[in-house]
């Protein structure tokens, strides 16, 4: 795993041993950058259920003014950590432990994020939960683009009834990116 363009290309990210994460391949991850582009300049990113960091800190490589980690697991919340660190951008990542909902709650209703990333882990139904508590959040504008990184078979037939529209899909051969906004 690597940081793939930016600032930071090339700089290899550590990983968290095990398999409680599943780190976005380099691939992915350079097809997802691909399709969000140069909006990243200057942004603020939410990197939620961040794993090992790697998708916030190629946000932050790429010109995210400040990224924003959330992970509950001390071994992931340590790697990320260890990689911000290695990557020297630890002063533009905030790195938070804690339970991915009660963060959402906890956020500074001024703070207002360009991108909500999540990769929550499969097959749990998290996806809904979070979405429901991201509608309810102040800091979620209509302008959020908020992207979910789901198993292939996850369906988000219930997102307009949460005032989501899905702007498109992108699939994988195992995981596919669902790019919402706020209706």
């Amino acid at each position: 795993m690597r940081v793939i363009a930016g600032s930071r290309k090339s700089l290899p990210l550590k990983s968290v041993d095990g398999m409680n994460t599943r780190p976005t391949t380099d691939r992915v991850k350079e097809t997802l950058f691909n399709m969000i582009g140069s909006d990243l300049d200057g942004c603020i990113f939410l990197d939620l259920f961040a794993g090992s960091g790697g998708i916030g800190i190629e946000a932050l490589s790429r010109g995210a003014r400040t990224c924003y980690f959330v992970e509950k697991n001390k071994k992931a919340a340590n790697c990320i950590r260890d990689n911000l660190n290695f990557t020297k951008l630890a002063d533009r990542g905030i790195l938070q432990r804690i339970d991915v909902k009660q963060a959402i709650e906890n956020f500074s209703d001024e703070l207002k994020f360009d991108f909500v990333f999540m990769d929550p882990p499969y097959h749990q139904d998290l996806e809904k939960d979070v979405l429901t508590a991201l509608m309810k959040s102040d800091n979620i504008t209509p302008k959020t683009q908020i992207i979910v990184e789901a198993s292939l078979d996850t369906d988000f037939f219930y997102v307009r009834t949460l005032g989501f529209e899905i702007q498109k899909e992108k699939k994988y051969k195992t995981n596919k990116h669902v790019f919402l906004i706020r209706r």
